[in-house]
């Protein structure tokens, strides 16, 4: 999976640089804020979940691996420039948490266990995408090589890919939102 073919590079980039800044991703000069490092995956085809039907639905799978510690809600709340933050910014912020709390010190997620936290804390977005090629080519790629490693913006890439092409994103885009 190539940054390029998910979304521009540039615009991912510009966008994304200001949330690095919580990870920290600025005092490690060897993590690069630009192009991507996972490989292009093969013709093998995996998915993350098998779709229930719609009469069974279960909820996310249990949170096996998912980090201890100070919840994200709290994490969020410390941070001083965003406590009149809007919507938006904390949600950004709410997703760099996240990764933070699963990646390793040098902020860094293995393709594993980025697939386990897509499992575990985008399940809502992957649910029923199994038939997709796109869906196919991303969750193939994090299967080869699982022990290399993914960076932030690789991440968030992929969380914009997946979230672009989900059924989810339909019934989000026809809430109400005037009285």
């Amino acid at each position: 999976m190539a940054t390029s073919r998910l979304l521009p590079q540039g615009r991912a980039s510009i966008h994304l640089l200001a949330i690095a800044q919580l990870l920290g991703d600025h005092k490690h000069p060897g993590l690069e804020m630009c192009g991507c490092r996972t490989s292009v995956p093969s013709g093998k085809q995996n998915s993350v979940s098998q779709a229930a039907p719609a009469s069974t639905k279960k909820g996310p799978p249990a949170a096996a691996g998912m980090p201890k510690g100070v919840p994200v809600a709290k994490q969020l709340a410390s941070i001083k420039a965003l406590r009149k933050g809007s919507d938006l910014e904390k949600a950004f912020a709410t997703a760099a948490l996240v990764y933070n709390n699963y990646a390793d010190p040098e902020s860094k997620l293995s393709k594993s266990e980025t697939k386990s936290l897509l499992q575990s804390q985008f399940w809502h977005f992957i649910q029923g995408q199994e038939n997709k090629p796109k869906y196919q080519e991303i969750i193939s790629s994090l299967d080869e090589e699982s022990e290399n490693k993914i960076n932030f913006e690789d991440f968030m890439i992929m969380l914009v890919s997946l979230t672009l092409m989900s059924d989810l994103l339909q019934e989000i885009r026809n809430v109400k939102t005037t009285k």
